[in-house]
């Protein structure tokens, strides 16, 4: 496993980010550290893609176009409607290019952090977990049973935030990417079958 400078890369992320989004990603590292260390993760790898995971975040929409056409990063109709969508997959690159990241497992955790997707790693469900439950989000419905349940089921973790969050889309008419409800049919079916 690749040793990482995470002083360094904090230094150089928070020149990147306002205030708030610096404090929700080092909530976010923290988060993930602490389900590492219960789930038998990579530590290293778990506040790598914690403290990445929004790297991407607080770049203005039109440059994250542009990046992601100059870069050749596939573009989803659903994205290209919703800009703010590309931060997770800009993110991955950014990660690649800018931090030195060439652990896929990680690159992968950053990418989906927002939607999940089917048969996620261990690593990808802690860094998508510790995004919804870090210390400074107090807005979702279900957040004290979630953030329990986090600590000793990350698939159930996850049907859960997924489930609240396709309720939410659903009642906020906001923009609801397609992978979202194909990871949370993947994780109502695993739910179902044990």
């Amino acid at each position: 496993m690749k040793s990482y400078n995470l002083k360094k890369m904090q230094k150089k992320v928070k020149k990147y980010m306002d205030e708030d989004r610096y404090a929700h990603t080092m909530g976010v590292m923290y988060m993930c550290a602490a389900l590492a260390m219960v789930h038998g993760e990579d530590l290293m790898s778990a506040q790598v893609a914690g403290l990445l995971h929004d790297c991407a975040k607080c770049m203005p929409n039109d440059k994250k176009l542009k990046v992601c056409l100059k870069n050749k990063i596939a573009i989803s109709e659903t994205e290209k409607k919703n800009l703010f969508l590309l931060h997770a997959k800009l993110g991955a690159y950014l990660a690649h290019k800018k931090y030195g990241v060439n652990d896929d497992d990680i690159l992968n955790a950053i990418r989906y952090h927002t939607t999940g997707r089917p048969s996620m790693s261990k690593l990808e469900k802690i860094v998508y977990i510790a995004d919804y439950i870090e210390p400074l989000r107090t807005k979702a419905s279900n957040l004290p049973m979630i953030r329990k349940m986090a600590f000793s089921n990350l698939d159930e973790t996850m049907y859960l935030i997924l489930r609240d969050t396709l309720e939410y889309l659903d009642e906020t008419s906001d923009v609801l990417d397609p992978l979202t409800k194909i990871a949370y049919k993947y994780y109502q079916k695993e739910k179902r079958e044990k």
